[in-house]
Formats: C-alpha cells, sequence, structure tokens
C-alpha cells in the first residue's frame, strides 16, 4: 500500500514536472511570437513612413509640361519637395529667366502636386547640396526627365544622384518647352506688323494649329516651332480633380484667357478660390481670344492653356471653350453663387462694351471685382521678351540645340 502512494506520488511530480515545461514552453512561444509580431509591427511602421522625392528646375513661364514633369514625380512618391533654382544661377547657366524668382514660387507652390518648396536651389546637384537634401530634407530620390540636363562644361548636372543610386527618371513632356514658348512671342512680335498691315486673319491660328506661313501666305516664313501639342481625354483626367461640388457648395465662376499661365492668374485664382467651396474655370476659346486681343493671340492653344489652369491647387473645375458672356443658362446648370472679376487684365472696360459679358451677374447682384494681388499680365511677359529679345534669342540658340531633335517638324500626342 505504501509503495503504491510513494508510486502515485512519484507519477504526480512527472505530470506536474510535465505541465510546467510545457507551459514555459507556450510562454517562450508567445513572446518569440510575439518578438516577431513587434519586428513585423515595426518593420510595417517603417515602410509606411512617405517616400519623399525631390525635383529640382528653372520653372521659367511655368507650363502644362513642366505641371506634367511635377506630377509624374510626386507619383513616384508620397511627398514631393521641389527646388527652384535661382536667377543668378539660371543666367550663368542658360541666360536670364523672364519670371523672376518670387514669381517663379508662386507658380512652383500653386502647382496640385506640389507639397514643399526649396528657393534659390543650385542649378546643379553638388555634393554638399546632395547631403542637405537627404539629411535635412529627407529625400530618399532625386527626380529628373528622360532628357540631358549637361552644365556648361559637359558634366551631367545629376551624376552624383546617379552614383548615389538615388535617382530616378521619368518620361519628359514632348511638345512644349520655355525655349518654345519664348520663340512663338518672338514670331508672334516679328509677325504682328505684317498680319495688321495685310489683314491676313489665317495667321492668328498659326500658333493653336500648328502650321507655319511663308512671306506669301502673309508669314514670315522664318520656321519657329509652334504648338505640336494633341490633348487627349486620358490627360485632362491626370490633372483633373476628378471630384464635383457638394450638395450645398458655394460654386464661384471666374473666366478669363488664361494665356501664358502666369503668378498673376495663380493669386487671382486664390482669391477667388477663398470667397467659395468650389472654384469653376471658365477658358475663351482661341477665336474668342483673338477677336478681343489681336491676331497673333493667343501664344498658347485652348488646350494647353486648360491643362495648365487645371493644374493649380485653387481650381476645382474648368469649361474649356467657355462662352464669353455669362448667360442665366449657364448660372442655374452650374449653380453659380457668385461670378467674380479681376482688376487687372487685358481689357477692364467691359463695362463699357455694347454687349457686357457680365450684364446678367450684375443684374443678379452676383458679380465682384477682386483686387488683383500682382499688376501682371499676358502683355506683361511679352513686353519682357520684346524688350530683352536679342538676350532670349541667344538664350533661344544656345539652349535650342539640345532641343531640335525634340520638336522640329514633328506632332507629338502626350499620354504617359
Amino acid at each position: 500500500m505504501i509503495s503504491c502512494v510513494g508510486w502515485q506520488s512519484e507519477r504526480v511530480k512527472v505530470v506536474a514536472t510535465w505541465l510546467a515545461v510545457t507551459a514555459g514552453v507556450s510562454l517562450l512561444g508567445l513572446y518569440l511570437k510575439g518578438g516577431v509580431e513587434l519586428k513585423h509591427w515595426k518593420r510595417w511602421k517603417k515602410k509606411k513612413k512617405p517616400i519623399r522625392v525631390y525635383m529640382d528646375g528653372c520653372f521659367d513661364m511655368m507650363h502644362y509640361g513642366h505641371c506634367n514633369a511635377l506630377r509624374q514625380a510626386s507619383a513616384l512618391g508620397g511627398q514631393l519637395v521641389v527646388g527652384v533654382v535661382s536667377d543668378a544661377e539660371i543666367t550663368a547657366n542658360k541666360g536670364p529667366p523672364v519670371t523672376p524668382i518670387h514669381e517663379r514660387m508662386i507658380m512652383v507652390s500653386a502647382v496640385k502636386w506640389v507639397d514643399e518648396v526649396i528657393p534659390d536651389a543650385p542649378y546643379a546637384i553638388t555634393e554638399d547640396f546632395m547631403k542637405k537634401l537627404f539629411d535635412e530634407y529627407n529625400i530618399d530620390y532625386i527626380i529628373h526627365g528622360d532628357d540631358p540636363c549637361v552644365l556648361p562644361d559637359g558634366t551631367d548636372a545629376y551624376a552624383l544622384a546617379k552614383k548615389a543610386g538615388r535617382y530616378k527618371q521619368i518620361k519628359r513632356t514632348e511638345g512644349v518647352s520655355t525655349t518654345d514658348i519664348v520663340g512663338r512671342m518672338l514670331l508672334c512680335t516679328r509677325e504682328r506688323s505684317v498680319v495688321e498691315n495685310h489683314n491676313h486673319s489665317s495667321l492668328q491660328r498659326q500658333f493653336s494649329h500648328g502650321h507655319s506661313q511663308s512671306f506669301e501666305d502673309g508669314g514670315s516664313g522664318s520656321g519657329t516651332r509652334v504648338s505640336h501639342f494633341l490633348p487627349t481625354s486620358r490627360r485632362i483626367v491626370q490633372f483633373s480633380n476628378g471630384k464635383g461640388p457638394g450638395q450645398d457648395a458655394r460654386i464661384i465662376y471666374i473666366d478669363g484667357a488664361f494665356d501664358l499661365f502666369h503668378a498673376g492668374h495663380v493669386e487671382i485664382l486664390r482669391l477667388a478660390r477663398g470667397l467659395g467651396d468650389f472654384l469653376l474655370v471658365g477658358i475663351h476659346n482661341d477665336q474668342a481670344v483673338s477677336a478681343k486681343r489681336g491676331l497673333h493671340r493667343p501664344i498658347m492653344n485652348l488646350h494647353e492653356r486648360s491643362l495648365s489652369v487645371l493644374a493649380c491647387r485653387y481650381v476645382d473645375e474648368v469649361i474649356i471653350g467657355a462662352p464669353l458672356e455669362v448667360s442665366k443658362d449657364m448660372i442655374t446648370t452650374f449653380n453659380i453663387s457668385l461670378v467674380v472679376h479681376g482688376s487687372v487684365s487685358e481689357s477692364n472696360d467691359f463695362q463699357k462694351e455694347e454687349r457686357n459679358p457680365y450684364s446678367i451677374p450684375i443684374s443678379l447682384g452676383i458679380f465682384k471685382v477682386l483686387e488683383s494681388p500682382l499688376d501682371i499680365t499676358t502683355t506683361t511677359i511679352i513686353r519682357r521678351i520684346v524688350s530683352n529679345h536679342e538676350a532670349y534669342e541667344k538664350r533661344n540658340e544656345k539652349k535650342g540645340q539640345s532641343e531640335k531633335r525634340y520638336y522640329e517638324d514633328k506632332t507629338y500626342v502626350c499620354d504617359d
């Protein structure tokens, strides 16, 4: 009997030991599993940190090609930081800029895909500046287009970033460049007197339909490049917000040509957007602009102008080819709460016109003139070119050599 009790006691001890070991192993497993899960969580958290990408540029006379580059760069990361090259650096490397740094800063900051802007960035990525980007701005990758960016000494401006393995490339938007636009304006000023003297209305479409003319047709035959841009529905969708106004949204409407989209345009759009919940922008067609401002205008065609406006963060929607007159039907259809107009524009004598385009909203008490923050118009930009035409022609000649293969005798469909 005693031996039986002793045997049972030993059995209890063995079972207890086995249970303790099992529990210990289980707790160790939970601990290790928890550690693994914690490790995975930390890795997941690290992955969730937004990728910060950097893109720099002159962004002189900013156009839809610049905006599309920034859109593509933004798609490569979670946050886009943009460096705007200083006036001095541009002058040293390319020739004098058309728009000064403070205007270029306004333009870049207003692009809907830009999160942060660095003023006075260097033209070339130096070791010191690259270290600053990585350490202070937490940049993961440096972005540039697939077109060559060569310094005056013949070296690659992004060689260091490529060597560091922190370089990514995007596709260049064909069919437009600042050099191209300056060329259009120089042609415009040379041909204006010819057109006015001979009354050849066909030249007005030269800049919008991408064909040049000879002297026999009233043109100069200079061969200056004109717009080769062909819009696609995909590009318009890429630039659009894709959202309509809310049910009770206060919709603000502003219209115009928005030719050579500039800082003055951006600032008046910013003020207009602040007056409501949704900003609708009407963009007049090429024929309407030519009729009001001369046969040599617009410089940019309707779809080029539309994309530039759509890229602005203050704009919610555009009407491509909007009518000059704001009608009652238009106000009702778009549920417009207020129609606004800037105090600075190409022509502010609309109230003296035989048919005031804003007579309906004025009669309804929903029209307001906004004090424009900047005294800049499209004519201002053109005058800058004309007053320094020799310097800009030299700049075009200098830069045009490397761009010739992109534009000469080509028509482009931009659908990337």
